[in-house]
């Protein structure tokens, strides 16, 4: 039934009548509680068609705060009020659904408004702001700028047949985005065929891409359909593509080039209709340079690169991604799901997780299976491992510190020019590769350059 014929009930966690006495409230009945217990005690007692909450709250976290409204309320639309914008707990609060934070507001009469929008259309207010209303996305968690980027390749190359080469470090999530941009094609209804090149042995590997005749050789009892056409008229995820060996690459360029198959031991070709993701945690530019890969077969696979940033480089879609670890493995156990304490949320996100997305999901995981019954995760419940220095660095910590002293700031700038020459010899001379494989920007190796004495 429509607000206007209707008057809903909306209760104000707040300081102050923050919706005021505008016409628009007409339709509301407005109730005010100035702490959780006394907007508990409401709830308890009385029908609520929507909540609204004004921050900040003294006394409550964002997590807490979420997990007490939704039992009281499960469904009912939570508008998060946040006036000065300055509260990292709106923003936590906002990404849940069915909460929508906002911070634009500039009277009463806009704040009903709103909230007029968020209980006529709760679940599309939901939606519009965490990106949802593609069901391809779903799996795709997180609303940094960088996960945003990548979601916005997906919708764009998704409808095409075009190569993607996906790179990214291990866990990550490649097979995800692979699935996301599969589900964003007009092959979505067909299967999605995934193979790890790394997994197999390399005689093994060739009969599973590209089938085999009965008797092609030893132990083939019967004729086999290759993955290839297994995936026919859909899509071939090749992970770890860096590990294939060079003489299958030259197969699979022919594939790519042709498209159709040569099952072993058959000298007909068998045409295929099939779209080509493939994936690497390598550097496959250094894989070809080095003859490890084949520079034909890099650039037929990469027509669309997409780069999946590891999880140290949007640490803000770790709330979201603990929400969402902690309902799928609370739906896969059949248990209650569980919450995460605010210190808890904070040591997620002073980790660097070198295993990125999946050591994350993996701790979790951990952190339910050995709390028990208790309901709320807290730090000490967490198994986050020391971190593992890479090999470059690891030769540094070994260096001895002689009995006689050492002069700390020659051998640190003597560290630095060497790296910095060696990196602008590796890129030709070329400073902003060298800034890049160096990490920095271009500026400020340029100023090493001038402070170290440089040649550049």
């Amino acid at each position: 039934m429509p607000l206007s014929t209707t008057v809903n009930t909306v209760l104000c966690l707040a300081t102050a009548e923050v919706l005021g006495t505008s016409p628009e409230v007409s339709n509301f009945r407005t109730i005010y509680a100035s702490s959780l217990e006394s907007a508990s005690d409401v709830l308890g007692s009385t029908v609520v068609h929507a909540l609204v909450v004004q921050l900040p709250l003294t006394g409550v976290g964002a997590t807490e705060l979420l997990q007490d409204l939704r039992s009281c309320v499960p469904g009912t639309p939570i508008l998060i009020y946040d006036p000065s914008g300055a509260h990292s707990s709106g923003i936590e609060l906002g990404r849940l659904h069915p909460c929508e934070c906002i911070t634009d507001v500039k009277s009463p009469r806009d704040l009903a408004e709103r909230l007029t929008l968020v209980m006529c259309r709760p679940d599309e207010a939901a939606s519009s702001l965490s990106g949802e209303n593609d069901a391809w996305a779903k799996g795709l968690v997180g609303s940094s700028a960088c996960m945003q980027q990548v979601i916005e390749i997906i919708r764009l190359i998704g409808p095409r047949r075009s190569t993607v080469l996906i790179t990214g470090e291990t866990g990550v999530g490649k097979e995800v985005v692979a699935r996301a941009i599969h589900a964003a094609s007009n092959r979505s209804g067909t299967r999605m065929v995934a193979v790890n090149c790394a997994a197999l042995p390399d005689h093994l590997l060739e009969a599973e891409l590209f089938g085999h005749t009965k008797g092609a050789f030893t132990g083939a009892l019967n004729a086999r359909v290759g993955l290839f056409e297994q995936a026919h008229r859909g899509t071939i995820f090749l992970d770890e593509i860096g590990e294939l060996p060079l003489q299958l690459q030259a197969k699979l360029l022919r594939v790519l080039q042709e498209r159709e198959v040569l099952r072993i031991g058959s000298s007909e070709p068998v045409p295929v209709d099939v779209r080509v993701i493939a994936a690497s945690n390598s550097n496959l530019l250094e894989a070809v340079a080095a003859r490890r890969f084949r520079e034909d077969l890099y650039y037929r696979l990469n027509v669309v690169a997409l780069r999946i940033p590891p999880l140290r480089e949007r640490l803000s879609d770790i709330p979201e991604l603990a929400e969402h670890f902690l309902t799928k493995i609370a739906g896969q156990e059949s248990t209650t799901r569980k919450w995460i304490s605010e210190e808890a949320l904070e040591a997620l996100m002073r980790y660097s997780w070198p295993g990125n997305v999946r050591q994350l999901e993996h701790a979790l995981e951990s952190a339910v299976a050995l709390t028990g019954d208790r309901p709320v995760l807290h730090a000490c419940d967490l198994d986050l491992h020391a971190e593992v220095p890479s090999p470059e660095l690891a030769r540094f910590l070994t260096l001895d510190l002689p009995e006689s002293g050492i002069n700390f700031e020659e051998l640190i700038n003597g560290i630095e020019r060497s790296l910095l020459e060696r990196a602008l010899l590796k890129s030709g001379g070329n400073k902003a590769r060298a800034a890049s494989m160096l990490q920095m920007k271009r500026t400020t190796l340029i100023s090493k350059f001038k402070s170290l004495e440089v040649c550049a």
